[in-house]
């Protein structure tokens, strides 16, 4: 039997279902377990516990200095620094923007005012000011200046120009090196280019030009035979790009804003009537740059960094000849003042925090937690959620510093490998504006740091930076292949190939922070056996090379493959030629 409902009923019915409806929304619907959007992790701290430690389990720790102030009567000086955190055995040891009473500065009867100076050629200015007038006036407060160790031989040709009228007592020298960036300078690009650095062609860097980091993206180019383009002014679509950027932190602001510049196109190694405008694919920067690309807008990683490239980058302090000479203890005692910061720093968390709050102080810039967060280093989550690494830096002391000027048990040079190598760098790209550069021995003065070394041993009690390699190379940052010339079917190096094994050694030096692979092949003619034989044969000869002249066995390994892996056609002459090579790989 059929139910007949009247209009008023069916109005009703409706109104009951579309409230069950609602009510089912409301309390079952919207209260359901839902897929949450995956969060972007921003911010993981991972704070090392005195990870790269100088003292050993008998260490002495030093009283923090207190907050004031002093007025001890000794040598004034204001110090020129760039933010950055290879510096903190500097902020430790000075206690404060000006120096505090009871720091280790204080100690050394020196009185010294911190300046932050981002503007090298601000600094240039300065100096020479101070160089003037201390030839008049001997008491003229002294001006210091701290930089990067890559990008002094350009500082250096400008600096020694401008002081030439003075005379050779009042040209600059450095004197010590304070600490290094260890990661915190770098490359920043696509994750592409970290598989395929090939894919960087006809792309851009923004940066400064012939500053320290622009120099990562040079040695990073050159290890993997890619081209870079000298002129910023066009854009070559078969080599690497870069956009000029004032100073390291306009560098990311042009990456982060998206800016785009006209370029006059480059054809075959000729520039052609027509433009193109370029963006910026890629960044050469340091902390708060990195920290600024990662946090507002993401998608660069680390391409080459100095963590990798880790003596590419020593903090190097520079005054003036004449003012040294006149103050060679004031000189000696603060090198011993920075090398007791060095070890407080690596050795005790509290000082290592006091370090960083007053580079907040000195830099005027966020506070002691954010610079000690990216003194250390770490990986966090960019904002597109893509893992970068940020910051890193190591303070120095005095077995570091020796090590770093060619006074260790090993007797490498590393500044002075450095200096030469992006001397001669910029003289290759540059010869219009920096013809040449000083040679090294005019701009550094080792006698004060030798001086110390010598008579202090119980300064070189802390525990030098030391490099971990793993067993085996497997991941590349970049791989060269080098035509070394070996007597025909054996594994004796010709003397005219030793220039390209100095090559070698000068690229394994500045890239400490990596393994060296030495891999050896052939061609494929005769017996595969006997090529395999040879292959190894050569790559350990290349190997022996570079530990007669100091590098730590551990660090490299040799390997043979005999024909297995041509990288060209061996039916021709050529071919074979090509074939027959030694693999140079630089990685983790």
């Amino acid at each position: 039997m059929s139910v007949k409902v009247k209009p008023g009923g069916k109005v009703l019915g409706i109104v009951l279902l579309l409230g069950a409806i609602y009510a089912g929304k409301v309390l079952w619907w919207d209260k359901r377990p839902q897929e949450a959007k995956s969060a972007t992790e921003i911010g993981k701290v991972q704070l090392p516990d005195a990870a790269q430690a100088s003292l050993g389990n008998n260490a002495v720790k030093i009283p923090l200095p207190s907050d004031e102030s002093v007025v001890n009567g000794g040598t004034k000086v204001s110090w020129r620094v760039m933010a950055w955190n290879s510096q903190f055995a500097l902020m430790y040891a000075n206690g404060g923007v000006h120096t505090t009473k009871g720091s280790l500065i204080d100690k050394a009867k020196l009185d010294i005012d911190l300046v932050r100076q981002d503007d090298c050629n601000k600094s240039i200015a300065d100096m020479v000011k101070f160089a003037q007038e201390y030839k008049d006036n001997p008491n003229t407060t002294a001006v210091f200046a701290s930089f990067m160790g890559d990008g002094m031989p350009a500082f250096f040709a400008a600096l020694t120009k401008e002081l030439q009228p003075l005379g050779p007592d009042y040209q600059p020298i450095a004197f010590y090196s304070m600490g290094k960036s260890y990661g915190e300078d770098k490359l920043m690009g696509p994750i592409e280019w970290k598989h395929d650095p090939k894919s960087a062609i006809g792309k851009t860097v923004a940066g400064v030009l012939r500053d320290g980091d622009i120099n990562i993206l040079l040695k990073w180019a050159g290890d993997n035979g890619l081209r870079v383009n000298p002129d910023e002014t066009t854009y070559d679509p078969a080599a690497i790009n870069i956009i000029a950027a004032n100073d390291f932190l306009d560098a990311g602001a042009k990456y982060i804003a998206g800016y785009k510049e006209a370029r006059k196109l480059v054809v075959n190694g000729k520039k052609i009537a027509k433009d193109t405008t370029v963006g910026v694919d890629a960044v050469a920067t340091w902390t708060p740059g990195d920290v600024n690309v990662a946090h507002k807008k993401g998608g660069l990683v680390n391409i080459a960094s100095t963590r990798e490239y880790s003596s590419q980058m020593p903090n190097i302090t520079i005054t003036i000849k004449k003012f040294a000479y006149d103050h060679r203890t004031d000189i000696e005692n603060l090198i011993m003042a920075l090398a007791q910061a060095g070890d407080q720093v690596r050795s005790f968390n509290d000082a290592k925090a006091f370090a960083g709050a007053v580079s907040a102080k000195v830099y005027n810039e966020q506070d002691g937690t954010y610079w000690l967060k990216y003194y250390n280093g770490l990986e966090e989550k960019d904002i597109q959620g893509q893992t970068v690494s940020l910051g890193g830096s190591l303070a120095f002391n005095l077995a570091d510093a020796a090590n770093n000027f060619g006074l260790g048990k090993d007797n490498i040079d590393r500044y002075k490998i450095v200096y030469n190598t992006f001397g001669d760098i910029m003289t290759k790209m540059y010869p219009e504006i920096m013809p040449v550069y000083p040679v090294y021995t005019q701009v550094v003065d080792k006698s004060f740091l030798a001086s110390v070394v010598a008579n202090h041993p119980e300064l070189l009690e802390g525990t030098a930076i030391k490099e971990k390699y793993a067993e085996s190379i497997t991941s590349e940052v970049s791989s060269k292949a080098y035509q070394i010339q070996f007597e025909t079917g054996k594994s004796d190096i010709k003397a005219g190939s030793h220039a390209i094994l100095d090559e070698i050694l000068k690229s394994a030096v500045v890239a400490e922070g990596l393994k060296l692979g030495v891999y050896g092949h052939t061609d494929n003619v005769g017996n595969e056996s006997a090529n395999q034989q040879l292959s190894e044969a050569r790559a350990a000869a290349v190997k022996a090379y570079l530990l007669s002249k100091g590098l730590d066995a551990g660090r490299i390994e040799s390997k043979g493959f005999g024909s297995s892996k041509p990288v060209a056609d061996n039916n021709t002459n050529e071919g074979r030629a090509q074939n027959r090579r030694v693999q140079v790989v630089l990685g983790l």
